[in-house]
């Protein structure tokens, strides 16, 4: 049971991290934090950014950790799944909130 949460952790992540973001991005729109101008960017821009990187270093040492623990592994189908998915982590983490971190504004 374990290994099948270890394996699952980074998507569960990226999951808890997509569904945060997104609604951060709904606090800033109501709370007008794109008004709030902050060294040349809006608080509501700072925020999305600092939000993403955060969630992209939090896969980042998912997948650190994962390749640190398994470098002795005699288990291939677990080493391999849990590589797989921390790198799953890490990609989507990058390229599905990447348009909310930079381009995306309030409606």
């Amino acid at each position: 049971m374990k290994e099948l949460v270890r394996i699952l952790l980074p998507l569960l992540v990226w999951l808890a991290s997509f569904s945060a973001i997104y609604g951060l991005h709904g606090l800033g729109c109501a709370f007008g934090w794109t008004e709030i101008a902050l060294s040349g960017l809006s608080l509501f821009r700072w925020t999305s950014l600092g939000a993403w990187l955060a969630a992209i270093l939090v896969q980042l040492l998912l997948l650190l950790a994962v390749r640190k623990r398994l470098s002795g592994s005699t288990l291939d189908f677990y080493r391999v799944g849990n590589l797989a998915t921390a790198w799953s982590g890490v990609t989507a983490t990058g390229w599905t909130l990447f348009p909310l971190a930079v381009s995306s504004t309030c409606g």
